[in-house]
């Protein structure tokens, strides 16, 4: 498909760079129905039903953007995945200078080398601490990857503040370098509302990449090469949803990055299994659905993987008018923003 099918107009002003405070008195595009109602995230309970089960992603994004220094060029790096206790592809600015087998300095106890080189200015770094003692490192002298279009002071930036309204209340395991953003409007009382009103949570694993941000630079989406992002679904969450669905629940993913990853475990429709590994599933208009039935997600940039994802999802058509009605409402777009809630298109 063109790619310009997924383009759309969006002033900057529309562009939120801070979060919803409480986290559930952000906007809710409700397009469940035929039209467009107007809601607010704390008005989720009324619109799923008893027996629902909600799938978030626990992933804990971890502070993967370090300033270093090679000889006297100063690298910003942007860690992305991780190959192993040591390793992480990560993306260098500026790349070009960087050699096989450069090391950049991040602390005087803290530093890399440059294992292997990829296109795109991507590269495979080997760190000189390993497990826990990597992510202390990280913790204490890297910043929290805020996407591109949030623009923050470098002090500001470094504050407790982001570290914070960027990670779900519901995180748990480290390892993603971009927030799973549909989870940051989830509050403990949203969730005991939820319970009250008969739907169930569980939660899937995926470590969100950098390449999340990455433009779609292809005129075709066939052209368009996704990273790759590791991930995990439990055989106890696999019961968990396949008893859900015996019992006529509907499945309602909370963000894109649950939907792909349990469409990467479904193996037909109704079928899942057990997941652990990478995915690099890229999903656009044709796609047949095995697993979600709702989907809760934010408002995405144009000619994104993930505006094609939700067009896939609730129609091309759909979703240009939906984005219209919310520029006209004066919604919140992006990874601060507000979020809409969708219900897959039958092909």
């Amino acid at each position: 498909m063109k790619v310009d099918l997924f383009d759309f107009e969006l002033p900057q002003h529309f562009i939120a760079d801070r979060p919803a405070s409480p986290r559930d008195s952000a906007r809710l595009l409700d397009l469940t129905g035929a039209g467009f109602a107007n809601r607010i995230v704390r008005d989720l309970p009324e619109l799923l039903q008893p027996g629902d089960l909600l799938i978030g992603n626990n992933t804990k994004v971890i502070p993967a953007r370090l300033d270093g220094v090679r000889g006297e060029v100063k690298i910003e790096v942007t860690l992305h995945m991780r190959a192993s206790d040591n390793e992480w592809f990560a993306f260098a600015k500026p790349g070009k200078r960087l050699k096989k087998d450069s090391l950049i300095d991040f602390a005087d106890d803290f530093f890399a080398e440059v294992v292997e080189k990829r296109d795109g200015g991507e590269i495979l770094l080997r760190f000189n601490r390993r497990g826990a003692a990597l992510f202390e490192c990280l913790e204490k002298y890297g910043r929290m990857p805020l996407p591109p279009y949030i623009q923050r002071k470098r002090d500001d930036e470094r504050t407790a503040s982001d570290r914070e309204s960027y990670q779900t209340v519901f995180a748990r395991h480290e390892g993603a370098v971009a927030a799973p953003t549909a989870g940051l409007h989830f509050t403990p009382e949203l969730f005991q509302a939820l319970s009250k009103r008969g739907v169930g949570f569980d939660t899937v694993t995926l470590h969100v990449g950098a390449g999340t941000f990455l433009p779609v630079k292809v005129d075709n989406t066939e052209d368009h090469k996704m990273h790759a992002e590791w991930g995990t679904v439990s055989q106890e969450t696999v019961d968990r949803i396949n008893a859900t669905r015996l019992a006529g629940g509907r499945i309602v993913a909370i963000g894109t990055t649950s939907l792909r990853l349990l469409e990467s475990a479904a193996t037909a429709p109704g079928e899942l299994q057990p997941f652990a590994g990478e995915t690099s599933i890229f999903i656009t208009p044709g796609y047949q659905f095995k697993m979600v039935d709702l989907l809760m997600t934010n408002f995405h940039l144009p000619r994104s993987t993930l505006f094609m994802l939700v067009s896939a999802f609730a129609g091309l058509d759909r979703m240009h008018a939906a984005y219209e009605h919310a520029k006209n409402e004066g919604y919140r777009f992006y990874s601060y923003g507000d979020a809409c809630l969708l219900k897959k298109t039958e092909i």
